[in-house]
């Protein structure tokens, strides 16, 4: 099992890649399918989630109330509670 490393500047190592912290996104690499990751902890167990359709305007960037309450009621944003998951931070970081 891969072991988080923490480097003198703060920043956590994790497989090969760095993150600013735990539960904190960072924007994908270019040439990722996705828009966003995180290392995300939750308890004891960690997980790189990859989230954000890449192409497309979230929240952060169009700022429309009504796009966001529609993709708030398809995805069950309510419910969405474990970190571990693309649809808790699509739904609490993005949007």
């Amino acid at each position: 099992m891969a072991k988080v490393e923490r480097l003198p500047s703060g920043k956590l190592k994790y497989r090969g890649e760095l993150f600013p912290g735990y539960n904190k996104p960072k924007r994908a690499p270019k040439g990722s399918k996705k828009k966003y990751r995180v290392l995300a902890k939750q308890g004891d167990k960690i997980r790189i989630v990859m989230f954000g359709a890449r192409g497309y305007s979230d929240f952060k960037q169009h700022k429309d109330p009504k796009r966001r309450a529609n993709f708030k009621a398809r995805h069950n944003c309510s419910t969405a509670k474990n970190k571990l998951t693309a649809r808790y931070w699509a739904c609490n970081y993005n949007w």
